[in-house]
């Protein structure tokens, strides 16, 4: 990831969390950043029968998630995996309103089964995955649900991602460092008995 990228994205995410009158601690709407930024959110099933993503499974588990369309008319479309958990979903559909903030461009074409698919760059992926998890679960966020205890399975539930995204959110973001400290600084002020 090119340097100050990750400084760069958590401020971004404030910026649109802001624009949505999101708190620093809250989860982010995914419809209402999506239609902040002029793109609507379909289900592959809506377009294609579900058997169709079954088979390209079996060829390769998890070979598509989700994917962003821009129809001819300039309008831009999130498709996203009807087989997917609705954690999941959200996460791939943060992922790719990410590839439109940072204005990303595809650059390679890649064939699995007859499909075909365009994909960015590596570092741009990262950047997508970076961002995303800042819109999802902002570092505030982050801190408040460690300071309660919280796993990473109980975050993704409750702030409706994936426990993949939740678990790199928390040890990414530096948020068990933090609260590891202050709970050391904690017990060496605490009164031997």
């Amino acid at each position: 990831m090119r340097r100050g990228f990750k400084t760069q994205a958590e401020r971004t995410a404030a910026e649109f969390r802001g624009r949505l009158g999101c708190r620093a601690d809250e989860s982010i709407s995914i419809e209402a950043l999506a239609a902040d930024l002029g793109v609507e959110l379909v289900p592959a099933g809506d377009l294609v029968p579900t058997q169709r993503f079954e088979e390209l499974n079996e060829l390769q588990d998890d070979a598509f998630s989700a994917v962003t369309f821009r129809l001819p008319s300039g309008r831009r479309v999130v498709v996203s995996n009807p087989l997917h958990t609705p954690g999941r979903t959200r996460s791939n559909q943060s992922h790719e309103l990410a590839h439109i903030i940072l204005q990303h461009s595809l650059r390679t074409v890649e064939q699995l089964g007859g499909f075909t698919f365009l994909t960015c760059d590596v570092e741009q992926e990262e950047e997508a995955d970076w961002l995303a998890g800042c819109l999802l679960l902002p570092r505030d966020l982050l801190y408040q649900e460690a300071r309660r205890g919280r796993t990473p399975i109980e975050i993704a539930k409750l702030h409706v991602t994936s426990e993949t995204m939740a678990r790199f959110r928390l040890n990414a973001s530096g948020v068990l460092i933090q609260i590891g400290r202050a709970n050391a600084i904690k017990a060496k002020r605490r009164p031997s008995k």
